[in-house]
């Protein structure tokens, strides 16, 4: 199982349009992902479902949890880490 933790830095957080992004990376990795507002203390959602990462109600400069377990658990971790700094949206300082 690989855990990474990472700070929202999208201006608007993970709204719809972010969260679709978020959604479909997810979605094209064999490993069970689940995304965690730590800020919020919220439960783990399924990161391959739009309805649970916009339930996970993370906002800019909130701390989340990425964690991924399965055959491809290290490229889905920091793959979807990545998308967390921008998601090709203008990022906030």
């Amino acid at each position: 199982m690989r855990s990474i933790e990472v700070e929202v830095r999208n201006e608007e957080g993970l709204h719809a349009r972010p969260a679709a992004q978020f959604v479909r990376a997810a979605a094209g990795f064999a490993s069970t992902i689940r995304l965690e507002n730590l800020t919020d203390a919220r439960p783990a959602a399924n990161a391959k479902s739009i309805t649970s990462v916009l339930a996970a109600g993370a906002e800019k400069g909130h701390l989340v949890k990425i964690t991924a377990e399965g055959p491809d658990e290290e490229d889905a971790a920091e793959t979807l880490q990545g998308l967390l700094a921008g998601l090709g949206e203008p990022v906030g300082e």
